[in-house]
């Protein structure tokens, strides 16, 4: 059975890295004795050690072993080995790029599919999706594919923001750029805005957290979609 939580965001303003999600998490790697994280997209370029050192103290609570993947010999065989996973945050196209070279998008998923807990924050949100095409973020390296774990049937565009009223930005809007995405592309978009996240097992995606979401199809007006509601049908 598929059990997954894929959040916008790992932190919110005022408050500890993953401090939010806390009550989620407890629920979702209950009597899992052992997490694998991965550290690939490197928020900012801190190192593996330090971003694993991170996570490691935010969730020291749950009583969990927590092995960043590039301390094993074989990444493979630490996925296959995993009781439950988590995938930071960062930039998607090194996340993307790294998880290519060590050849894990298809043990990924068929460990999510098998029914091993996945986390996913920001980054490790967008690869859940059919594509990561709808990032936010610079591609600074080439990864060989942009195909990623295709675990939902719509992309995600982590920290949507709204148009503000009255702003002197003259730049492109979130919403414009998935319009042009949608020139080329026809997948599905949600727009998941901060303190949102998906609860996703096998036949729900409930959308969590205080906020609405917006979802944006090709040919079609963009819509909101209200916390609490099974995306599976409303999209």
């Amino acid at each position: 059975m598929k059990r997954m939580i894929v959040a916008s965001t790992s932190t919110l303003y005022g408050g500890g890295y993953l401090e939010y999600l806390m009550p989620e998490l407890n629920h979702l790697f209950e009597a899992k004795k052992e997490l694998v994280f991965i550290p690939y997209a490197r928020p900012g370029g801190i190192s593996y050690d330090e971003y694993t050192g991170r996570v490691k103290k935010a969730l020291k609570d749950l009583n969990l072993e927590i092995t960043g993947i590039h301390e094993y010999t074989d990444a493979r065989e630490g996925i296959s080995n995993a009781g439950a996973l988590f995938v930071g945050g960062g930039n998607t196209f090194v996340l993307m790029d790294q998880l290519c070279k060590e050849s894990l998008l298809p043990i990924i998923r068929e460990k999510v599919l098998s029914g091993t807990p996945y986390l996913g924050t920001s980054a490790g949100s967008n690869i859940t999706g059919p594509t990561v095409m709808t990032t936010n973020d610079m591609p600074i390296v080439h990864p060989p594919t942009l195909l990623s774990l295709n675990l939902q049937p719509f992309n995600i565009n982590p920290h949507y923001l709204d148009p503000e009223p009255g702003s002197m930005h003259q730049g492109e809007t979130r919403e414009t750029r998935i319009k042009e995405f949608h020139t080329c592309n026809n997948e599905t978009v949600l727009g998941l805005r901060e303190g949102s996240w998906l609860e996703v097992s096998d036949h729900k995606i409930l959308l969590k957290g205080s906020l609405s979401c917006r979802v944006f199809k090709q040919g079609c007006a963009p819509y909101e979609i209200d916390s609490g509601k099974d995306l599976m049908i409303e999209v």
